[in-house]
């Protein structure tokens, strides 16, 4: 699978053999969605958090005598019959969404974005990335040159922490490192945008034998 390589100033400067195990394998949409759904559920954090009626203040001692009164007999106040009492079935912090996914199931959905991406020509490749400053004004002026518009996705030598504070504050654009990729960011992203040194860290990351 051929690339175009373009140099900072997007000029089209020649073309890079991406390595056909990660960008040109086949699709299933299926396992794609497995993934992405699967990694979407680790990150939610769970914020709602009511109490049961174990957990609210109050109801030290029987609201009044169980017969006599006319009135229904309770027990406490805590009861959810009452105001202030606990809920019933409502949202508890003890939620768990986590779903478990295999890394080779992993691996194979991200493989598979790579491969749509690199056939719908949505991979630019930069010959290599240079700042002279670690200034967002410099990132941003390299990405409006490239071929992208919309979203993007740049994966960065991780050694290299003045590209990830140049980008950071950048819309629309994402930064990871090449150990840190997955199904989720690249399928929310339309350009994946891989320096050519990444290539290889990509390679090593991916395909080491396990």
């Amino acid at each position: 699978m051929k690339s175009i390589v373009y140099n900072q100033e997007g000029k089209e400067i020649g073309e890079v053999l991406l390595p056909k195990e990660i960008f040109d394998v086949d699709i299933n949409t299926d396992l794609v969605h497995q993934v992405a759904v699967s990694q979407a559920a680790n990150k939610r954090v769970v914020l709602a958090d009511t109490k049961g009626r174990g957990e609210v203040r109050g109801g030290g001692r029987k609201p009044w005598r169980q017969k006599g009164t006319g009135r229904a007999r309770h027990g406490s106040r805590r009861s959810p019959l009452w105001r202030g009492g606990g809920i019933t079935f409502g949202p508890t912090s003890e939620r768990v969404f986590e779903k478990k996914i295999n890394r080779k199931m992993r691996k194979k959905a991200l493989f598979m974005v790579l491969s749509a991406k690199s056939k719908g020509n949505l991979v630019v490749v930069l010959d290599s990335i240079k700042l002279e400053k670690p200034k967002t004004k410099l990132m941003a002026g390299i990405l409006k040159k490239l071929p992208v518009k919309d979203s993007f996705l740049m994966v960065l030598p991780q050694t290299e922490k003045e590209f990830f504070k140049a980008a950071r504050n950048i819309a629309n654009l994402e930064v990871r490192k090449a150990s840190d990729l997955n199904v989720l960011d690249l399928l929310s992203s339309k350009y994946f945008i891989l320096p050519k040194e990444e290539i290889k860290s990509l390679k090593e990351t991916f395909l080491k034998e396990e």
